[in-house]
């Protein structure tokens, strides 16, 4: 089962993260593009073990996307983060990447990306991976809420980021960082896009925005608020980390519920 928030959920966000997984020529357009996220801008090292929820997951024993335990077996990430349709891995309870010694390295038996995910508008940019093998609840490994109902998120809302990605222009990171963000209103997101690059924010999006963000490296990480995920990391301006011309969007998590239990309720 999942672990559900079981109060009114008040929402506090963290702001994408565009993983190894570059999408540099999304929607390419008078010159700009739209990237999937990736890692942390203007964050600080998460002290050890404090998300242990957060997951790295890798090919090869290289770092691809972020990824988050909604259950004991089910990890959630970003549908775009199955691009090239790489093999991957899931490590779990990691703070340094380079360090091995808390983390659990398990196998994806089953991915369920969106059926309507589209590469094209990033729409529907979720995915669940059914881990083989059920995770045991620790210290350093264990899941998150997720909201329990559709209702939205309040604009200004501080909320935090995390992950492995890069922190400007510079390789990926070896160990986890944080950083908040602010939540912003779905109408000023979407005008704001338009005026770099012609993507609809639906009413599956999210937005936030400063004081931190993100960079290459950390797609599919959560956005949370109050220890609730209520977003996936998608996408951010192509030419920018962190860009102050648009926001960092974020697939919101309460417009997939009934999509979620079924796969989870289901396995």
């Amino acid at each position: 089962m999942l672990r559900l928030h079981q109060t009114e959920p008040t929402l506090f966000c963290t702001m994408p993260l565009i993983p190894l997984l570059l999408l540099s020529s999304l929607l390419p357009y008078q010159g700009h593009s739209a990237s999937v996220s990736v890692g942390i801008i203007n964050g600080t090292v998460v002290r050890p073990h404090s998300r242990p929820y957060m997951v790295s997951l890798q090919n090869q024993g290289t770092h691809i996307c972020g990824g988050f335990l909604v259950s004991a077996r089910f990890v959630m990430t970003a549908a775009h983060c199955l691009r090239g349709k790489p093999i991957l891995t899931a490590v779990l309870g990691a703070h340094d990447l380079s360090n091995s010694k808390h983390s659990i390295t398990m196998e994806v038996e089953e991915y369920h990306p969106h059926q309507d995910f589209s590469e094209d508008t990033l729409d529907f940019d979720i995915m669940l991976l059914k881990l083989h093998g059920t995770v045991k609840a620790s210290k350093t490994v264990n899941w998150i809420f997720i909201p329990k109902n559709k209702e939205d998120i309040p604009n200004n809302s501080v909320c935090s980021v995390a992950g492995w990605g890069r922190t400007e222009s510079s390789k990926n990171g070896e160990h986890l960082l944080e950083a908040q963000t602010i939540i912003q209103d779905r109408s000023s997101c979407n005008n704001a896009w338009k005026k770099v690059h012609p993507v609809s924010i639906t009413s599956r999006m999210m937005c936030a925005v400063h004081p931190g963000g993100s960079c290459k490296g950390d797609s599919g990480g959560p956005l949370v608020c109050h220890n609730i995920a209520v977003g996936i990391v998608s996408f951010g301006d192509g030419q920018q980390c962190n860009s102050p011309r648009a926001p960092n969007v974020y697939a919101k998590i309460s417009a997939f519920l009934p999509w979620i239990h079924s796969i989870v309720n289901g396995a």
